[in-house]
C-alpha cells in the first residue's frame, strides 16, 4: 500500500482513538509510533527520533523552569502584588488578573500560570462579593493569550517555529510572536470585561480553593498559641546533672517537659542527663536567668506569629492516623520529633491541650513547625497525616520564598539567551533546568515530578507522524483536498480554512497533537497555493491557542471548571466571542507583518 495512504490510515486511527478518550493520549502517541514502524513507513531510527528532538528537550526543561518559578514563590508574589494594587471592582480585578495570567504565561506556560493564580482569584473574588465563575474562566483565556507573547508561552509556538526553521525561513524570533501576542490578550481581556457579565453565569464556586495566604494566624488562633517556649540544652559542665529538674524556680518559670537525646518525653522525677532539653516558658529575663544559674544553653526562642511562615522554615498541621506508631507516646509542646520539627501545640480528643504532656490517640492533631524540607517531607510520611499540603501553604503564604533571586537570575539569562539567538533553544532550556537544580531553587526530585511526562511522550510519539506525512506524501494530498475547497480565490481563505480546521480539531484534541498533525498540511497547502509559509504557521500558532469551546480542549480550562462553578455547555458562549475575534486580529495582523505571498 502507498506510504501515503498508510500515513493518512494511521493519522485517521490516532485521531479516533484521542476522540475515543479510552487510551491515555501518551499510549495513543506511542501506538501511533509503532504502526508507523509496523507499517513500513519509517524506520526504526525515524520512528523513535521523536523522543531526542530538541522540541522534546526544550519543553520538558520549561516545565522545570516553571516548576522552579512557582516554588519559590515568584507568582505568589506577583499575585499578591497585583491583588494589593486593584480595586474590588469586578472589571479593574478582572482586568489586573489577566494582564498577570498573559504576562506570567509567556515564561511559565499556560498550565502553570492558571494553577498559580487560580486560587487567588477565587479567594479575591469571594473577598468582594463577586462569583468566580466571573473571574476564573478570563483567567484561562488570558493564560491562552498570553502563550503567544514568546516562544517559551506554549509547545505549540515550538513547533511551527521549528517547522520555519525546516522550510528555510529560519526560526521565529524569541519575541516575534509577541506581535499578535498583545493585540489578542488585549482584545480577550476587552470581550471578557464587557461581554462576560452577559455570556458568563453567575455561579458560586463548585469546588471553593481553600484561601492559605492568612495560613499562620488561622493556625495560631485555633491552637491558642500566646506564650511560646524556649529548649535549654543540657551541657555535661552543668549543675543539674544528675539531680531532678527544679520546678518554678524562679516562680516565673515554668517546665513543660525534658526531652531526653533519643527523642522521648522523659518520665517524671527522671534525673536530668547530659544532652537532655528541658522546655520552659516565661518572661525572657526569667528564662535567661534561669539558664544563666545551672548553665544551660539557649537553643530555641519562641516563636512568633510572624516567624510561623518564613523563607527558610515553614508550619503544618498533622492528624495521627490509626496504627501510626506516635500513638500511646508522651509529647508536650517543645519537644522536636518526627525529623527535625518543633511540636509547637497539641489538640487531644478535639481541645487544645495547653502546655501540659499529653499521650497521642489516633485523631490528635500536631502543629509542627521547622525547615520547609523537612515540613515537605511529612506528605508521604506513614505516621501522619498532613492536612494543609505544605506545597500549597508555601506557594500563597510565602511569596518570594527561599531562592527565588536565583529563579529569577536564571530566568532572566534564559530569557535573553532565547532572545538573542546566541545557542539554540533547547541548550538555553536545558542549561537554564540544569542550573535551577545545581543552585539548589529545586532539588532532582523535585525537578523530575515537575516535567509533564504525558506531554514529552505525546511530543516524542506524535513528531514521527508528523514526519511520515510531510514525507509520504500524505500531506501533499490533503493539502490539494483543502485548496480545492478553499479554490485560488485569495490567500486570505487558506488562512480561514487552516485557523478553522486547527481551531475546531483543538477543541477535542491537545493543541499539541493538533499543530503536529496540522502543520505539515499547512506547509504543504502554502508551497502548493504559493503562500508563504510563515504566515500560515503563525495561524496555526493563533489557533492552536483557542481552545476555547470546551472544558477538556486544555489542562488549563478543566483547571478553573470546579473552582468557577461551570457547567460543559457555560463554556462556548464567551469562547466562541473569543475565537471569532481571534480569527478577525490574525487575518488583520498577520499579512501585515509576514507577507503572503
Amino acid at each position: 500500500m502507498d506510504p501515503a495512504i498508510i500515513s493518512l490510515v494511521v493519522l485517521a486511527a490516532t485521531v479516533g482513538l484521542f476522540l475515543w478518550n479510552k487510551l491515555s493520549v501518551g499510549v495513543v502517541a506511542i501506538l501511533t509510533t509503532l504502526a508507523l514502524y509496523a507499517t513500513g513507513v519509517l524506520d526504526a531510527r525515524q520512528a523513535l527520533a521523536g523522543f531526542g528532538d530538541p522540541v522534546v528537550v526544550f519543553v520538558a526543561s520549561l516545565f522545570v523552569v516553571s516548576e522552579a518559578l512557582d516554588a519559590t514563590g515568584v507568582t505568589a508574589w506577583a499575585g499578591q502584588a497585583i491583588a494589593a494594587r486593584t480595586g474590588s471592582g469586578r472589571r479593574q480585578l478582572l482586568v489586573a488578573v489577566m494582564l498577570l495570567a498573559g504576562l506570567l504565561t509567556a515564561v511559565v506556560s499556560p498550565n502553570g500560570s492558571v494553577a498559580a493564580l487560580l486560587p487567588m482569584v477565587v479567594v479575591l473574588a469571594v473577598r468582594n462579593g463577586h462569583a468566580p465563575s466571573q473571574l476564573a474562566l478570563p483567567l484561562a483565556f488570558a493564560a491562552h493569550a498570553g502563550s503567544l507573547l514568546a516562544l517559551s508561552g506554549s509547545p505549540v509556538n515550538v513547533i511551527v517555529s521549528e517547522a520555519a526553521a525546516a522550510d528555510g525561513h529560519g526560526s521565529f524570533g524569541f519575541f516575534e510572536f509577541a506581535v499578535l501576542g498583545v493585540p489578542l490578550l488585549a482584545v480577550t481581556i476587552a470581550i471578557s470585561a464587557y461581554l462576560g457579565p452577559r455570556l458568563l453565569p453567575a455561579a458560586s464556586a463548585g469546588s471553593p480553593l481553600a484561601d492559605l495566604s492568612r495560613h499562620a494566624g488561622a493556625l495560631a488562633g485555633h491552637y491558642a498559641l500566646q506564650d511560646g517556649f524556649y529548649r535549654l540544652a543540657v551541657p555535661p559542665r552543668s549543675p543539674l546533672v544528675g539531680t531532678p529538674v527544679p520546678a518554678h524556680d524562679p516562680p516565673a518559670v515554668r517546665v513543660l517537659g525534658v526531652q531526653t537525646v533519643d527523642g522521648a518525653a522523659a518520665a517524671v522525677g527522671r534525673t536530668v542527663e547530659a544532652g537532655d532539653a528541658i522546655v520552659v516558658n516565661g518572661p525572657a529575663e526569667a528564662v535567661i536567668g534561669f539558664a544563666a544559674r545551672w548553665q544551660l544553653d539557649v537553643r530555641q526562642r519562641p516563636v512568633g506569629g510572624d516567624e510561623l511562615l518564613t523563607r527558610e522554615s515553614g508550619v503544618v498541621e498533622v492528624v495521627v492516623p490509626p496504627r501510626s506508631e506516635l500513638v500511646g507516646e508522651r509529647v508536650f509542646p517543645g519537644m522536636v520529633r518526627v525529623g527535625s520539627l518543633v511540636i509547637l501545640a497539641v489538640r487531644h480528643l478535639g481541645k487544645e491541650s495547653g502546655a501540659r504532656g499529653t499521650v497521642l490517640t489516633e485523631g490528635d492533631s500536631l502543629l509542627l513547625h521547622g525547615p520547609w524540607a523537612v515540613v515537605d517531607s511529612l506528605v508521604d510520611h506513614r505516621d501522619v497525616l498532613v492536612v494543609d499540603a505544605p506545597d500549597q501553604v508555601r506557594r500563597q503564604a510565602v511569596p518570594m520564598g527561599a531562592r527565588s533571586a536565583e529563579a529569577l537570575v536564571v530566568l532572566g539569562v534564559m530569557v535573553v539567551l532565547l532572545a538573542t539567538g546566541v545557542v539554540p533553544p533547547a541548550v538555553a532550556g536545558l542549561g537554564a533546568a540544569v542550573a535551577m537544580v545545581a543552585l539548589r531553587v529545586v532539588t532532582p526530585q523535585h525537578a523530575y515530578r515537575a516535567v509533564s511526562w504525558q506531554t514529552v511522550v505525546l511530543l516524542g510519539g506524535l513528531i514521527p507522524l508528523s514526519t511520515a506525512i510531510s514525507s509520504s506524501g500524505a500531506a501533499d494530498l490533503l493539502a490539494r483536498g483543502l485548496l480545492r475547497v478553499v479554490g485560488d480565490l485569495s490567500p486570505y481563505l487558506l488562512l480561514v480554512a487552516i485557523f478553522l480546521v486547527t481551531a475546531a480539531l483543538g477543541q477535542v484534541v491537545s493543541n499539541t497533537a493538533t499543530a503536529l498533525i496540522v502543520v505539515p498540511i499547512a506547509v504543504a497547502a502554502a508551497q502548493a497555493a504559493g503562500t508563504g509559509v510563515e504566515p500560515v504557521l503563525m495561524t496555526v500558532a493563533v489557533a492552536g491557542a483557542a481552545s476555547f469551546l470546551t472544558p477538556i480542549a486544555t489542562p488549563s480550562n478543566m483547571m478553573v471548571m470546579g473552582p468557577g462553578g461551570y457547567r460543559f455547555g457555560d463554556y462556548w458562549r464567551l469562547g466562541l466571542v473569543t475565537m471569532l475575534a481571534w480569527l478577525v486580529v490574525a487575518l488583520v495582523v498577520i499579512p501585515l507583518v509576514w507577507p503572503l505571498r
